[in-house]
């Protein structure tokens, strides 16, 4: 039988409103559907075709696309939640992207960029401000990944992965640890947590109170840039990382291990993402008694990070880092073989709270607040040693060490006979107890346009209230016999701008200047200039990919709290002593400042398994502080008369300054970084660097005039010497001139490896005992030259994952048993053993 016409006819009505309603209904789930869209690119900014793009969520793959000629691509997905991006392309290194939260109608824009398989190229902010792959930037930088930060129990020791950085600690774990960057000063490193200045007032960080614990990633770029940065980015920028949850529910890390020298960490992690909320919660503790008597030390460290995502474009977040530390100070126990009864204690809060906004998919926008606190407190409980009266012939008592043999590493021994043993002034007949606070408040902004795909600018303003105290009291026989309580306030302000761009994705470029204004001395105006260009791009080959760059760039520091206490212009105000001050035309210290130069080359071999990098840079640093002795006041006003020098000596030795902070030090660093990276399978990443650096003081009040003034003048055997700086001629203090690194990290499924090691030669110093003798005199001097030894640190660790919950760990540091790492002086750790397991709840605490 055969249907009506009139049955056919209503067939031909329905089919077309039944499919209309198909055609809406999918309108309408793809318009509540979320859009994630971008670019993919490689490393030098070529657009990348075929890289096939997984969206992912917890271990469920939303949806997939493949990248166009172009190298855009979009997905769509009705999902919501926290999700990331999972890339692959041939020669390339599989890559995830950070985690986001998208829900229905969200349009999202992630543009991903490449990396070679065989070697790791990030993407870095420290050197423009702007996420920038490495290979497009013409300024040195490196990235320490949680490979590289995690064996340590310290940042110090995971720090000297960096060419150029040369890491003192003056002690066992827990003690002081400076960074000389490139030849710069301890103070000239601007330290960030997420944004955030943590440095002290002046620039100076403590590394070795500073745990490993709760850090994502370490940024260290090599230059100076206070045009994007502000003060005290003189040398170096450290820019640390929190991490942040990324799982669907409450993934939970726990590790517990222990070694030798009673060496105890405890740690616990817990972290995820719920709806729009992540978060991410540790709490490490750590505990040695060192090898040294009174060297004990602990650190408790909490860290928090919460982000909360209002919507596709906007995110708030906030990180907080509290440390707090105890730590013996048995004092350099090579020269006393006696332990001091001194304790150091420090109190550290970090708190950053930003909100980032992107505006239009050109337009990004982040407003940052920051708050450091910190404390450090010092006391000596007893005097320590053997009492000796009368010991200079002029009355005065003070307490001694044993008697023993300084052997320097350039051969030179200390004793009025060379080889016999003496004594070392250890402790005075009084103790003592300081505080030292450095707080601080910041507000930045910055906003970044990108113009076009090949034209970026930047612009940001900084506001800073900076406060600090610094109090001191001497104590004899239960009375306070001197006293010292002086308060600081700083207001600070920088306004910043930059462009960055390219031509053509081979000649790339940056250019940034800032006007900043401090209250402790005035306006300045810095600026950065770094230029790249690619000879040849990457492609298949031996000899495959060669680049040039240079950069320049300038920056002042502002002086620490105790320069400042310690300058003349301070005292006489605080003196009220202004007619004083304008009779001799006293100033404020000013900044000093430095100026950056670097040029050098790139070149990539067999197919980028390999990448040489070599620079040549050269560091002027002008205008630094140094401790001018107050018999000395002529040379500071040599066109004053004797009565008017007088009235000034008076008044010092009224108010017992014995010492004054001048601006009259000057000194150069210039050598030669090289860097090798590469990649042997999937699986072996190496990395290897070695820096010469070339330090000469150029300009110093204290050894121009008053070491060799009169004949008064500080030597050893007839050599000349600095008793507390360098010699002008001379390296400054504590920068080897060869220093170098080695590291393996081997990573498979259940196992992982790693070897580090770091070297660096003999360098200049001082053991600092003038006038330590047993007699009152200076046979405890030895010659600068090469006095603190050379050192091999080689460090070996590994995990094993025996089942999904449950690993084990071994960690085995300073494997030559050098006892030299740390100044002369100062015994190092011996060989350190730990084992420890690791227990994980859940898929991970993040990626």
């Amino acid at each position: 039988m055969f249907p009506s016409a009139l049955a056919l006819s209503r067939r031909t009505r329905i089919l077309p409103l039944v499919f209309s309603v198909i055609l809406l209904l999918l309108a309408a789930t793809v318009a509540r559907a979320a859009s994630v869209r971008g670019v993919v690119t490689d490393a030098t900014g070529a657009r990348v075709k075929g890289a096939a793009i997984s969206l992912v969520s917890g271990s469920k793959i939303l949806g997939n696309t493949v990248s166009a000629a172009d190298g855009s691509f979009q997905v769509l997905t009705g999902a919501t939640g926290h999700m990331f991006l999972l890339i692959s392309a041939g020669g390339f290194r599989q890559l995830s992207t950070p985690d986001f939260y998208a829900s229905a109608f969200d349009s999202i824009e992630r543009n991903l960029v490449l990396e070679p398989e065989w070697v790791h190229e990030s993407i870095v902010v420290a050197a423009t401000g702007i996420p920038t792959p490495q290979p497009q930037i013409s300024e040195s930088t490196t990235v320490l990944d949680e490979t590289a930060l995690a064996p340590n129990l310290d940042l110090a020791n995971a720090l000297r992965q960096t060419p150029g950085a040369a890491v003192v600690q003056t002690g066992q774990l827990g003690s002081v640890a400076s960074v000389f960057v490139r030849g710069g000063n301890s103070t000239a490193n601007k330290v960030l947590i997420d944004g955030i200045d943590t440095g002290d007032l002046g620039g100076y960080f403590d590394f070795g109170a500073m745990s490993s614990a709760g850090l994502e990633s370490a940024e260290i770029y090599r230059g100076a840039d206070s045009s994007l940065y502000g003060a005290d980015a003189g040398s170096s920028v450290i820019s640390l990382r929190t991490p942040h949850g990324t799982t669907s529910f409450p993934s939970v890390l726990a590790r517990f291990d222990g070694g030798n020298l009673n060496t105890t960490r405890d740690e616990l992690t817990v972290a995820g993402a719920w709806r729009r909320l992540d978060y991410l919660g540790l709490f490490s503790w750590l505990q040695t008694t060192n090898d040294l008597p009174n060297d004990a030390f602990h650190n408790a460290t909490t860290v928090g990070n919460f982000g909360y995502q209002l919507n596709a474009t906007t995110e708030l977040r906030g990180t907080v880092h509290y440390g707090v530390t105890g730590v013996g100070i048995p004092n350099s126990w090579d020269f006393y073989q006696v332990a001091d009864d001194a304790t150091q204690k420090d109190q550290n809060l970090l708190i950053t709270g930003a909100i980032t906004n992107q505006t239009t998919t050109a337009f990004k926008n982040t407003v940052r607040y920051g708050a450091a606190r910190k404390r450090e407190e010092l006391n000596q409980w007893n005097p320590e040693g053997t009492l000796v009266n009368n010991y200079d012939g002029y009355g005065d008592a003070s307490y001694f060490g044993k008697s023993v043999v300084i052997t320097g590493a350039n051969g030179y021994k200390t004793g009025a006979t060379p080889g016999k043993s003496t004594q070392a002034l250890l402790d005075a007949t009084t103790t003592n107890d300081s505080l030292i606070v450095n707080n601080r408040d910041e507000l930045n902004y910055q906003g970044d346009y990108r113009f076009t795909p090949h034209l970026a600018g930047l612009i940001g303003f900084r506001f800073e209230n900076e406060r600090g105290v610094e109090v001191y009291n001497s104590y004899w026989d239960g009375y306070n016999t001197y006293a010292i309580n002086d308060t600081d306030s700083r207001t600070n302000y920088v306004y910043l701008a930059a462009v960055q761009g390219d031509f053509k994705n081979r000649f790339h470029y940056h250019l940034g200047g800032s006007l900043e204004h401090y209250s402790l001395f005035g306006t300045q105006t810095t600026m950065n200039i770094g230029l790249s260009y690619a000879v040849l791009r990457p492609r298949p080959g031996k000899f495959n990919g060669t680049r040039i760059f240079g950069s320049f760039g300038d920056a002042v520091r502002e002086p620490k709290l105790t320069d400042k206490f310690g300058s003349l212009y301070y005292i006489l105000q605080q003196a009220d002593e202004n007619s004083v001050i304008q009779q001799f035309n006293v100033k404020p210290l000013a900044a000093p400042t430095t100026r950056s130069y670097e040029a050098g080359f790139e070149q990539v071999f067999l197919d980028q398994h390999l990448t040489l990098r070599s620079s040549y840079f050269h560091n002027e640093f002008g205008k630094e502080l140094e401790s001018l002795s107050t018999s000395y006041i002529a040379l500071l006003f040599p066109n004053d008369t004797a009565s008017q020098l007088q009235q000034l000596k008076t008044f010092f030795n009224n108010n017992n300054v014995f010492d004054l902070m001048t601006n009259t030090q000057a000194f150069r660093a210039q050598g030669v970084e090289t860097t090798l990276e590469s990649g042997l399978g999937a699986n072996l990443r190496l990395r290897a660097g070695y820096t010469y650096t070339d330090a000469v003081v150029q300009r110093s009040f204290t050894s121009d005039n008053e070491a060799l003034l009169g004949g008064y003048g500080y030597s050893s055997n007839g050599i000349a010497l600095g008793a507390s700086s360098p010699l002008v001629g001379a390296r400054p203090f504590r920068r080897p001139p060869h220093s170098g690194y080695f590291t393996a990290a081997y990573t498979q499924k259940k196992l992982t490896g790693t070897f580090s090691s770091s070297f660096a030669s003999r360098s200049d110093d001082s053991t600092f005992l003038e006038y330590s003798d047993a007699t009152g005199g200076n046979t405890l001097l030895l010659p600068n030259r090469n006095l603190d030894y050379g050192f091999a640190k080689l460090d070996l660790g590994g995990s094993y994952q025996l089942t999904s919950w449950l690993g084990v760990t071994a960690q085995i540091d300073n494997l030559l048993n050098q006892q030299h790492i740390a100044p002369i002086g100062y015994p190092s750790l011996p060989t350190t053993i730990r084992s420890g397991i690791r227990i994980q709840w859940g898929p991970g605490s993040g990626r």
